[in-house]
């Protein structure tokens, strides 16, 4: 069983994987065409809107990545769910 978290919660995540989406796109383009300029750009600016939106989330609802890339709440939080991949 998995807490019930509020209706604010999933359009944070929606979007949240839609920016992820967008990035591995860019980044699977950037690995054939290098020098567009103009792809790097989108791709630095929409890196800076993930880092945005899984501050605000982490912030609300605690750590998404493990191993140092999110940092834990008081107490320990990483076995509240539900997962990323839970949801």
């Amino acid at each position: 069983m998995h807490k019930q978290l509020p209706k604010e919660f999933y359009p944070l995540m929606q979007e949240l994987q839609a920016v992820d989406f967008v990035l591995v796109e860019l980044t699977l383009y950037l690995d054939t065409h290098p020098n567009d300029q103009e792809a790097i750009q989108q791709f630095n600016q929409y890196a800076q809107v993930r880092q945005q939106l899984r501050h605000q989330v982490e912030q609300i609802y605690g750590p998404l990545q493990q191993y140092g890339n999110s940092y834990s709440g008081y107490p320990w939080n990483w076995n509240d769910g539900p997962w990323p991949w839970q949801i």
